[in-house]
């Protein structure tokens, strides 16, 4: 990573990953770190995150409690344990002790202070399970149709021009939500 790249993450107060798996972090191939989102720097030989993971913007994953250091003189601390497949949302919390099964998505603003079973989505404060991630994409597939499906040309990342964004915008008045690549 060359200077000015580093520079920027460190002003967005981004983490570098080679850093927490130097420190202990097991994290599998395939995963996205959006910014913003923070892993427990110093705890993270306690976090085990497997393949094809995907942590939203302003994330945390966080492997202990320091609400007894002061009156106690100990933090509390618990192994977090994330599965193969597993989205969360933005602006999620998943707190010490925590297991996320396999093939999961947790929905954004959750907070996981419990155990969630594979093929599942969960959401909310605290974060419940609303349904197998089986129907759930059943259900989505359902709602996909021609006109509200666009593929990579539509991003920010492919220089979407305004006409696209004003068909985008149509689209999402019509049918609610959109299925961007």
């Amino acid at each position: 990573m060359n200077i000015l790249k580093k520079a920027v993450s460190a002003i967005r107060g981004e983490q570098f990953l080679d850093k927490l798996i130097k420190r202990g972090l097991t994290i599998g191939q395939n995963h996205t770190l959006m910014s913003g989102s923070i892993i427990d720097p110093s705890h993270c030989w306690h976090i085990k995150i497997g393949n094809d993971f995907w942590l939203g913007h302003y994330s945390q994953i966080i492997a202990h409690d320091a609400s007894t250091k002061k009156k106690l003189g100990y933090t509390k601390v618990s192994n977090v344990i994330i599965g193969n497949s597993v989205f969360i949302g933005a602006n999620c919390i998943v707190l010490p002790g925590v297991t996320i099964g396999d093939d999961v998505v947790i929905g954004s603003g959750s907070v996981v202070t419990k155990a969630i079973p594979s093929n599942s989505v969960a959401v909310g404060n605290p974060a419940k399970v609303i349904c197998s991630l089986d129907d759930y994409i059943s259900k989505e597939k359902l709602r996909m149709q021609d006109e509200n499906v666009f593929d990579a040309s539509y991003t920010v990342r492919n220089n979407i021009n305004e006409d696209q964004k004003q068909v985008m915008i149509n689209a999402c008045e019509k049918y609610g939500k959109l299925y961007v690549e």
